[in-house]
């Protein structure tokens, strides 16, 4: 969806209510299909998986692709490709969204060179499953309260401990 829009400072960029769940070093991204020369060759990078979305962050600083972000109601045609040889890899289609930086559709290609390509795809399909469950719901009516009323202390605010909703992402594919 967005080039170069979520990365600062050679880390990851993510939205208020946002949670990384798993990452994955050494992952190849090859992208067909996109004029833009920010999207020619093979990058080399970091992939994170969020709540709301696949992040690619690039590890050569000086190429036009920084980083690269996939919201998952941009992605179709998403498949897991097991070859008999190499790498194990993630491919589909990515649409561009207003202000991206690009225009268009674009293929990808993601090679997990060190593994790891089947746990990140089962923790993508689990986290795009709730994203979108969670969406389409107006919030309920608002009343009031009857008697006095007070802000509620810190920690009611933090994130469950049991992980997302009772589903907790894998770990151990991803030792780093």
């Amino acid at each position: 969806m967005s080039l170069n829009t979520a990365h600062v400072n050679g880390g990851v960029l993510i939205h208020a209510g946002e949670c990384i769940l798993i990452f994955s070093e050494d992952v190849s991204m090859d992208f067909s299909g996109q004029d833009n020369p920010a999207f020619k060759g093979t990058k080399i990078g970091r992939i994170y998986l969020t709540t709301h979305r696949m992040i690619f962050n690039n590890n050569k600083q000086n190429d036009p692709l920084l980083s690269f972000s996939f919201p998952f109601v941009t992605l179709s045609d998403v498949e897991l490709e097991q070859p008999v040889f190499g790498a194990n890899y993630i491919k589909g289609k990515v649409r561009a969204q207003p202000n991206g930086n690009w225009v268009g559709e674009a293929k990808f290609k993601v090679v997990f060179k060190k593994g790891g390509a089947i746990d990140f795809a089962q923790a993508m399909i689990k986290a795009a499953d709730m994203a979108s469950r969670n969406g389409p719901n107006s919030p309920p009516p608002y009343s009031p309260p009857a008697g006095p009323w007070y802000q509620a202390p810190p920690p009611a605010y933090t994130a469950t401990p049991t992980g997302y909703y009772g589903w907790v992402p894998p770990v151990h594919a991803f030792p780093d």
